[in-house]
């Protein structure tokens, strides 16, 4: 057989977790996580991470590897995943990558673009006013120094948002004109399959999903972690809004509120990016395992 890897894709709450542990099992392999808080050893309950029990039932990749204190980029992702697919490989055909980041699956199948190095000078610099003067701040530069970015990137993610001036200040061209979007070769064979579900359906998932966070210590979670809110890996639903909660800014019920508002507001950009990929089947979540076994054989 081809050494193939199936990438299972989906919006957060949509089932992606148990199903992936499923078909790595019928195919006795191991699963490379492509969630971008996951990895983070720190980040628990407001993650979705697998329990132990999910993660001793087939070796996991990607998860609990890494620090907050450390960022991890798409780039390292790409590197980590190859490295960790390939070691799957000595031991089995198949490989499993499982994760709703929509960049991380990119950076794994088809390669990301070689931006050209920047300035760490600057990039301390405008981290820095970033920490002190919010993302407001961060928002209005990169509107007036790149607009090309403003007009085509991710203009609500500090990360991306951080990144596109530093590659411009450093450069001065944007990052947008230095993605050339040629994909790279793998040497294995690539399975997309997505997990379809109606949409009242996920949003009630995730709402339950929230709930069940809140009765498991998510408050209690996130004020461990409540010193630690100006990092990277923290600029992320679930944690936000109850550090809001913990600054005054709002209540715990509003905070709840609002984490199940973005939870759902973050799956619909999961599809929406998801859905501009043509080589993803979607299938509901009974279906996935007889199609994968099918196109394996």
């Amino acid at each position: 057989m081809e050494k193939t890897c199936i990438v299972l894709v989906g919006p957060t709450a949509s089932g992606k977790t148990a199903l992936a542990i499923e078909i790595a099992q019928q195919f006795n392999t191991a699963i490379i996580s492509a969630d971008s808080r996951q990895c983070f050893k720190e980040l628990n309950i407001g993650v979705a991470k697998p329990n132990d029990l999910q993660l001793n039932a087939v070796p996991h990749h990607f998860i609990n590897s890494h620090s907050i204190v450390g960022n991890v980029s798409a780039a390292d992702f790409e590197r980590f995943a190859l490295n960790a697919a390939n070691n799957i490989f000595n031991n089995s055909d198949v490989a499993v990558v499982c994760g709703g980041t929509g960049l991380y699956i990119k950076a794994f199948t088809d390669g990301l673009d070689e931006i050209a190095s920047t300035d760490i000078t600057i990039k301390n610099e405008i981290t820095a006013a970033y920490e002190q003067q919010g993302i407001a701040w961060l928002q209005k530069k990169v509107k007036e120094t790149d607009p090309l970015f403003w007009e085509k990137g991710e203009t609500s993610n500090p990360h991306r948002l951080l990144r596109a001036l530093e590659v411009f200040m450093s450069t001065g061209i944007s990052i947008i004109a230095q993605q050339k979007k040629i994909k790279k070769h793998r040497p294995f064979n690539i399975i997309k399959v997505g997990i379809e579900i109606d949409r009242q359906v996920l949003y009630d998932k995730i709402n339950s999903r929230v709930d069940v966070m809140q009765a498991d210590g998510l408050e209690e979670e996130a004020r461990l972690l409540f010193p630690f809110k100006h990092l990277n890996a923290l600029q992320t639903v679930g944690y936000r809004e109850l550090f809001n909660f913990f600054e005054g800014k709002n209540n715990r019920e509003k905070a709840f509120e609002l984490i199940k508002q973005n939870s759902r507001h973050y799956a619909k950009r999961q599809l929406t990016w998801f859905k501009k990929d043509e080589e993803i089947t979607w299938l509901e979540q009974s279906e996935i395992l007889t199609y994968v076994e099918n196109k394996l054989q």
